[in-house]
């Protein structure tokens, strides 16, 4: 969508800080031995107690609040029975709407103890994440997004998921802009209209190229197998940079 108003603008803040502050709930309540069954009711009761609804539940039937993926599972991940154990490496996804408005956002996280290699992919998956977010600027081309992360997946001998793109949202969880590339991408023509609004999610590798589908009609696996971040915020381009929608509560 494109902000038309004031009043849009603040009601996408406000869906955006519930989405945020779920994830940072959720990951604060994490711990070994937890399901990740258990670990989305947490990120449910987070939603409906701030009278949100979960995106991918209402839009897509889809079998839980928010999206768990963990290790091999690098996106859609179904909460349920699996044990979070110590070494795992673990993404939460949560999308949600409030008043008709929708944001989406994403972090990685560590279940300790992790080899030092995890912990530089987590550390620069968000270093990419905002590398992306500050290319963000009415009136300059959505290229530039993935020009830059590209550039820096590459310095630091990272690879890029490149079927598993950014997107519009705002009045529904995945509208125009679509399949927004967060690796360079030659094709890409389109422009960054003032109060556009749009996530920016990367999925750093130490290897994948490619997401692939499994035994459920949900869950994405690497390929080739690897390990991989996902890093999201929802943003509205202006013309003085991004405004970043989806910051948690500091009471969170």
């Amino acid at each position: 969508m494109v902000i038309a108003n004031d009043d849009e603008l603040v009601k996408l803040k406000e869906i955006g800080r519930i989405c945020a502050n779920a994830i940072q709930v959720m990951a604060a309540a994490m711990e070994p031995g937890m399901t990740t069954l258990e670990l989305d009711r947490i990120g449910r009761k987070v939603l409906e107690d701030s009278g949100a609804r979960s995106a991918p539940e209402f839009c897509y039937q889809f079998p839980g609040a928010t999206c768990i993926s963990i290790n091999e599972e690098i996106a859609h991940g179904i909460p349920g029975p699996r044990v979070i154990r110590a070494g795992d490496l673990i993404n939460i996804d949560v999308s949600a709407e409030k008043d008709g408005f929708f944001a989406d956002t994403g972090a990685s996280f560590t279940m300790p103890p992790v080899k030092p290699k995890i912990e530089r992919l987590c550390r620069d998956g968000k270093r990419a994440l905002w590398i992306g977010l500050n290319q963000v600027k009415s009136g300059e081309p959505l290229a530039t997004i993935g020009t830059a992360v590209g550039a820096f997946a590459q310095k630091n001998r990272y690879t890029l998921v490149a079927n598993l793109a950014s997107h519009g949202v705002g009045r529904s969880l995945h509208e125009e802009p679509a399949e927004l590339s967060t690796w360079p991408d030659p094709s890409e023509k389109r422009m960054m209209t003032e109060g556009l609004v749009f996530t920016v999610e990367p999925f750093l590798s130490l290897g994948a190229t490619w997401a692939e589908g499994g035994d459920d009609a949900w869950t994405l696996y690497a390929d080739p197998k690897a390990p991989t971040v996902q890093y999201e915020h929802t943003v509205v381009a202006t013309r003085n940079g991004p405004v970043v929608l989806t910051l948690p509560d500091e009471r969170a």
